[in-house]
């Protein structure tokens, strides 16, 4: 675990490995030789999975914000976020590349949001020029399987984990138009916001390994018991809800979650609760909204 920022204090989580800050000066020198740029963030937070690094490296760049694993946040929070974008001259597609939502109009966004940089060429008498692109995003936001999915075929290495991707040099040609660039995730190099880490948690953006796992799932417990209860109970089979401390405790005996002796297995416990959270097998929550 070398180069990597362990903390276990309530409300601070931080991973940034030395991988992260070497991309990030690569990606820096990369993004001044691109027409295009693509962020991906997770629909379920699409807020805290905007790294504020990348503000400063898009700079005046064309973007195009893609929310990708939208059939996991809720779909009336997922309206909201394209709305709010929007208001704010920004273009945005949510889409889930494994069930194929909104896959098709990919290319169409693309062609959107590189329109003003070929009405600039085209009055430079410049033609049949490819279009650069750089897709950038936090850690396991899914970059390479987005880039695969476009060109239709597995050119990048593909993990559900974040860290897989560790270079800046992998361009593909996935039309005869344009060519894309796949970068490392890139995280924060301080999480500032108590909330904002918790969610890149609960997203699965931040390794296993180096989370206190206990604070995630008692802050998990308590936003959806306050927002989707009914959800939660059904989940785990719940007679009524609880305080989150009390919930572990119910939810270990309905899942076996056991030691000799009846004694709870709070590791195990807490495993489980945090894979049924990154994986959404609770339901489509959405952890923030535009008005947070």
């Amino acid at each position: 675990m070398a180069n990597e920022e362990k903390s276990f204090q309530k409300g601070s989580i931080n991973w940034f490995p030395g991988h992260m800050a070497k991309a990030k000066k690569e990606l820096d020198s990369k993004i001044k030789l691109v027409d295009l740029i693509i962020e991906l963030r997770d629909a379920r937070i699409p807020l805290s999975s905007a790294n504020p690094l990348f503000s400063d490296l898009i700079k005046n760049k064309p973007r195009l914000i893609i929310l990708v694993k939208s059939l996991m946040a809720d779909p009336k929070i997922t309206k909201q976020f394209n709305d709010y974008f929007a208001k704010n001259d920004l273009l945005s597609l949510d889409v889930d590349m494994i069930n194929n939502k909104n896959i098709s109009l990919i290319k169409n966004y693309i062609a959107l949001a590189s329109k003003t940089i070929l009405e600039k060429r085209a009055k430079q008498g410049i033609i049949n020029k490819e279009i650069k692109i750089v897709v950038i995003g936090v850690p396991n936001v899914g970059k390479s399987t987005f880039i695969n999915r476009l060109a239709g075929k597995s050119s990048l290495n593909v993990g559900n984990r974040p860290g897989i991707t560790k270079n800046t040099n992998t361009w593909l040609k996935v039309a005869k138009d344009y060519i894309i660039l796949d970068t490392p995730g890139i995280l924060y190099p301080k999480i500032q916001n108590d909330i904002t880490g918790f969610n890149l948690a609960m997203c699965g953006m931040i390794r296993e390994e180096v989370l206190p796992l206990e604070e995630v799932c008692l802050y998990a417990l308590e936003y959806i018991s306050n927002n989707y209860p009914d959800l939660l109970m059904k989940r785990y089979n719940l007679e009524e809800l609880k305080k989150p401390q009390e919930l572990i405790i119910d939810i270990a005996n309905k899942r076996g979650c056991l030691k000799k002796g009846g004694l709870i297995d709070y590791d195990k416990t807490y495993k489980l609760i945090y894979q049924d959270i990154k994986n959404a097998k609770i339901g489509a929550i959405s952890y923030e909204r535009p008005s947070d």
